[in-house]
């Protein structure tokens, strides 16, 4: 009877584990079926030709196949992506709105409690962080600036371009200018960062602040030049190139504003959904994002095109985004504040 009572015992166990994880494998089928013959927006908040454009016409085409509808992608240009970000936030939570966000300018919008911003990008739903990368300092190839003691040697403020207050390249040369204490002008306007870029190449403006993956563009054609990363650690594409904190002796009580953007940097490009998504369609469409990121042959297929993967999932994302919000001391915050609230108005 003891033999007989543990089998029972030992099969009862063996049901109660498989039940949810078959009610898991009901509930994927589901969510496949609800997205057959559907049509997915997957919102860039820039113009297109740039980096995030570039990124989601890349993944659509991947994640359709995985989703098994279909994903098109929907340029909304605003105020470096926070007025997309703000139509995505209040969008229905039924899976067939996503977006490629700034999370780096989208957490500083936050922070800094920028008029217009109707989101929360702690309530989003994350399917994970597309790249990771240092972001550098690009000028043009005529430029007088090749080196960052340059920069101070030009007797005038250095003009950075950028799309809006909040987009990485703006907010990434404030945070630049006002750890080295330089003069500096932030123009914006510019559609996206090709266009940014392109005022650099035509000297129209000094600098540019933009990704070490973006940056090879236009380096790779001999129109512009990498004198920094801003970053503690150098580009793996630059490798000659040195960091700021080598290049040029940061003052210590500043040393954290590199910091800080260089942790918020990370989440440049995150793939978010309306909040309060159906616990079962956030994991189906997770599970999918994951899928094509991880993919070896997307990965490499990326890369020929100069779009680089680096996948961070969906829930470390999340905690990233929480810590960046959360971490700062108070006299950090109001210093944040201070370097792009003006900007922002």
């Amino acid at each position: 009877m003891g033999i007989a009572r543990n089998i029972l015992g030992a099969v009862a166990g063996l049901v109660m584990a498989a039940t949810p994880l078959a009610g898991s494998a009901v509930a994927q089928t589901d969510e496949a079926e609800f997205f057959k013959g559907k049509t997915i927006r997957f919102v860039v908040g820039f113009g297109p030709g740039g980096g995030y454009d570039l990124y989601a016409r890349m993944i659509a085409p991947a994640l359709s196949k995985q989703l098994g509808g279909t994903v098109v992608v929907e340029n909304q240009p605003g105020a470096g992506g926070i007025t997309a970000l703000n139509r995505v936030f209040t969008s229905p939570p039924d899976g067939l709105t996503m977006m490629i966000a700034n999370g780096t300018g989208a957490a500083l919008a936050q922070l800094i409690n920028q008029p217009g911003v109707r989101f929360d990008i702690t309530k989003v739903g994350h399917l994970g962080t597309v790249s990771v990368e240092p972001w550098l300092w690009l000028v043009s190839k005529d430029s007088p600036l090749k080196t960052v003691d340059d920069a101070f040697k030009l007797g005038r403020p250095i003009n950075w371009s950028a799309s809006g207050p909040m987009d990485g390249l703006s907010d990434g040369a404030l945070f630049t200018c006002e750890a080295l204490r330089l003069p500096c002008k932030v123009i914006t306007g510019y559609k996206g960062s090709r266009e940014a870029a392109m005022a650099v190449m035509r000297n129209e403006m000094d600098s540019l602040y933009i990704a070490d993956t973006s940056a090879l563009n236009y380096t790779n054609t001999g129109d512009s030049r990498v004198i920094a990363s801003i970053n503690r650690k150098r580009s793996r594409f630059y490798p000659n190139v040195p960091t700021v904190f080598e290049a040029y002796r940061v003052p210590a009580e500043n040393e954290w504003m590199i910091d800080f953007h260089a942790a918020i940097e990370d989440l440049s490009r995150i793939l978010v959904l309306p909040p309060d998504m159906p616990a079962a369609r956030l994991a189906f469409m997770q599970n999918a994002a994951k899928a094509v990121l991880t993919d070896k042959q997307f990965i490499a297929e990326g890369e020929k095109s100069q779009r680089y993967i680096h996948f961070v999932d969906a829930q470390t994302t999340q905690t990233a985004v929480g810590k960046v919000v959360s971490n700062l001391t108070e006299e950090q915050l109001k210093t944040v504040r201070r370097i792009i609230g003006g900007a922002a108005q």
